[in-house]
């Protein structure tokens, strides 16, 4: 079995409007994950807002994760940085706290090259010596991963895992062979963008990397253990069922409704880290209409 598998959730990371970290709301989101039994835990990941934390905060959601997990999940923790030497510290405190891998994006400024990426990753890996997932995300760094980036960096000591986007489902098929012809035995290959992670299970990703699971991670732990027993059908109806939410997070954004859900559910009351303003109150009742529909059509 791959290294990570199963459904990794992605919670956000409460905080003020001076950056500083919430660690009771982060215990408590990290507590309903667990109860959930998700395969793993993606803290400060884009939904976890990491770019928008010092240092410093980052340790303490961290910490904070890891003693409500206490060993019930590994915790997978962004590392992302635009220097080299930061992303460096940044993983070695992961590693020193107890987190199980690193994730790690091509975060820039100036447009990188797949040499200065390869340098990057490699030098982050091999200095820090934590596990580091190649965080593939061209939405927001405008850098994308070609297969032969991926095949150089998959025979790197200490890179165990590949965080895909998804584009077109009838696509993922091909790109995930394309992806395991090129990579060692145990490479664990994953897949994001929610709405098109149940068909990504079903040909056979080994991880789904979710948003949605960070707040509501029993109906998309549905969809992945129907998909790792051969049922397709029951994970597509389950996802279906998610279409109104998958909706919602392309009108709005994953990220802004995922802290209105919150809110709604009582989870935590807390707004996004400035500049992203909160959703207005016409949105969030719009978000709560499709949240009571969809308990009742999975009922």
């Amino acid at each position: 079995m791959a290294f990570l598998s199963g459904l990794s959730a992605f919670p956000i990371t409460p905080s003020d409007r001076d950056g500083r970290v919430d660690t009771t709301a982060v215990r408590k989101l990290i507590g309903r994950l667990c109860e959930a039994r998700v395969d793993s835990i993606g803290l400060l990941g884009s939904t976890g807002t990491y770019m928008y934390l010092s240092r410093e905060e980052r340790r303490r959601a961290l910490s904070a994760a890891l003693e409500e997990t206490d060993a019930r999940a590994p915790v997978v923790v962004g590392v992302g940085a635009l220097r080299t030497d930061e992303a460096v510290r940044l993983a070695q405190d992961a590693k020193a706290l107890g987190a199980a891998a690193g994730l790690l994006a091509a975060v820039s400024y100036a447009p990188l090259n797949e040499d200065e990426v390869f340098e990057h990753f490699s030098t982050v890996a091999r200095e820090s010596k934590l596990p580091i997932v190649i965080y593939d995300n061209p939405g927001t760094t405008h850098f994308r991963f070609t297969t032969e980036l991926l095949g150089r960096l998959s025979q790197v000591p200490g890179i165990v895992a590949i965080k895909n986007p998804t584009d077109k489902s009838d696509e993922i098929g091909g790109h995930l062979r394309e992806q395991r012809a090129i990579t060692p035995n145990g490479f664990s290959i994953g897949y994001s963008g929610d709405w098109n992670a149940a068909e990504a299970m079903i040909c056979g990703a080994d991880t789904w990397y979710s948003v949605l699971a960070g707040i509501l991670p029993d109906i998309c732990l549905r969809i992945v253990r129907a998909a790792q027993s051969g049922d397709a059908a029951e994970a597509r109806r389950v996802d279906a069922a998610l279409g109104p939410v998958w909706d919602l997070f392309k009108q709005f954004t994953s990220l802004r409704t995922v802290y209105a859900i919150a809110d709604l559910l009582g989870v935590c009351q807390t707004e996004p880290p400035r500049p992203i303003l909160p959703l207005t109150q016409s949105a969030k009742e719009k978000i709560a209409h499709c949240l009571s529909k969809l308990e009742q059509d999975l009922a």
